[in-house]
């Protein structure tokens, strides 16, 4: 990990100095995680723009990246949470944000018979409606402990909150997404004798 951290440095650097391979290999290191949490905090509409925001801005601000400061993937996230407020600024970032359809990510794994891929995928559609359906500030804390596995202290700093904030917010997420699961669920039916 320390390794990757300091290679991360020494691309950012080279990458401001002008060289192409350099970015290629941050962007390709780098890019799933940036533009799945931007897809699922705006939808799929804005996550390329924000995506292609957070790396200009990378390349772009000089002294903003220090690898003693932490990982380049908190950094980006900082970047892409900065665009992405700025996108959902209309809407108010503390109330809750219509449907966005968005983009498959390969979470359906192979196998199984034709049932058990429907089922599968009937799920998975199911969660990521229910977590599009939170609160930004709810759905922010979910995408980044849950889905892109940050430790709370990671996700507090790019939130800008402190750590407590971060699982206050977790905690009532997942009661609110069990809800709207569990109102999802089909009702039985009930037979007449």
């Amino acid at each position: 990990m320390i390794e990757v951290e300091r290679d991360d440095g020494r691309l950012v650097a080279a990458a401001r100095r002008g060289d192409e391979d350099a970015f290629a290999r941050l962007y390709a290191t780098h890019h799933p995680p940036v533009y799945r949490y931007a897809l699922h905090m705006c939808g799929a509409a804005m996550a390329d723009d924000i995506v292609q925001d957070t790396f200009l801005a990378l390349l772009r601000e000089t002294n903003g990246f220090d690898p003693a400061r932490g990982p380049l993937i908190a950094y980006l996230f900082g970047i892409a949470r900065h665009y992405i407020v700025k996108a959902l600024a209309p809407l108010r970032f503390e109330s809750p944000m219509g449907d966005e359809e968005s983009g498959r990510d390969g979470l359906v794994a192979e196998g199984g018979t034709a049932f058990e891929d429907v089922s599968r995928t009937e799920t998975v559609a199911s969660v990521r409606g229910a977590i599009r359906s939170l609160p930004p500030v709810y759905r922010e804390v979910v995408v980044l402990c849950e889905l892109q596995e940050l430790d709370y202290a990671a996700a507090a700093a790019i939130i800008e909150c402190p750590v407590g904030t971060v699982r206050s917010r977790l905690h009532r997420a997942r009661a609110l997404l069990v809800s709207k699961l569990a109102s999802m669920q089909p009702v039985g039916c009930k037979t007449v004798p």
